[in-house]
């Protein structure tokens, strides 16, 4: 079984895509938990009347990381996910697939795509996916959070998400599964990222960036050769980054 957990504040507004995507899942075993930050906007009594019975935690404060953390230690499944109320699965077998990928491999979690919905369009990841290396991580983060799934138990072991982090929690706990084991990385789409204005990245994409690199730096090598490489990254990738956000 899959637990799938979503967390949710005030989102009536796209919760229901959410929700629709989860329920038309054919030919698996889920349970569906919901963690809640205190909304009212109706978000509570709408996941009340949903007619699958889901978990719901209420009122869970102090950031997305601990309210991730505390769906995850609802967890039954043998292995769980989070899937956003910004976000969706792609088709009505991603959790049939998922399961059949561990069933047929000796991988502790996986990852697979993602599309971008904007404005109800669904666009591609605007860069080359790159072959999974641990390396390759730490150069930067391609995992996409809404298409990993990972087994409760390693969940568990590694302490899930640090809640000090606001943005890069993601990136780090990826880091940290991957230095402990080697996932199987997916080519295909599984899911769907919303992109909106009231997204978090989207709203704080320098601090974002910034602490991003700091995580980054956590687990580089300390030889002055690599550390070198991260800081030339750095300067270019902020050039970059802030010559987009001056067109926006």
């Amino acid at each position: 079984m899959i637990s799938v957990i979503t967390c949710t504040w005030n989102s009536m507004s796209t919760l229901p895509q959410t929700v629709a995507s989860v329920l038309a899942q054919q030919h698996a075993q889920f349970e569906h938990i919901f963690v809640d930050g205190g909304s009212t906007d109706g978000t509570l009594d709408y996941i009340r009347s949903l007619p699958h019975a889901p978990r719901i935690l209420e009122d869970v404060g102090g950031g997305i990381a601990r309210a991730m953390n505390a769906g995850a230690e609802l967890a039954r499944g043998d292995h769980l996910c989070h899937l956003h109320s910004d976000d969706y699965f792609l088709h009505d077998h991603v959790l049939q697939r998922v399961t059949d990928h561990f069933a047929q491999s000796e991988a502790q979690w996986l990852f697979g795509r993602i599309l971008f919905d904007q404005g109800g369009a669904l666009m591609p990841e605007p860069f080359i996916v790159p072959d999974y290396s641990f390396q390759r991580l730490i150069n930067g983060n391609f995992i996409p959070h809404p298409a990993s799934f990972v087994g409760t138990a390693l969940f568990r072991e590694l302490g899930g998400f640090r809640s000090d982090l606001k943005y890069a929690m993601d990136y780090e706990f990826f880091l940290r599964l991957g230095r402990r084991a080697p996932p199987l990385a997916l080519k295909e789409a599984l899911a769907v990222f919303r992109i909106h204005p009231g997204s978090t990245t989207v709203k704080n994409r320098l601090a974002s960036f910034e602490e991003d690199h700091a995580v980054r730096l956590s687990f580089a090598g300390r030889s002055w050769r690599e550390q070198l490489m991260h800081a030339a990254r750095y300067h270019v990738r902020r050039r970059r980054l802030l010559a987009q956000m001056a067109q926006d």
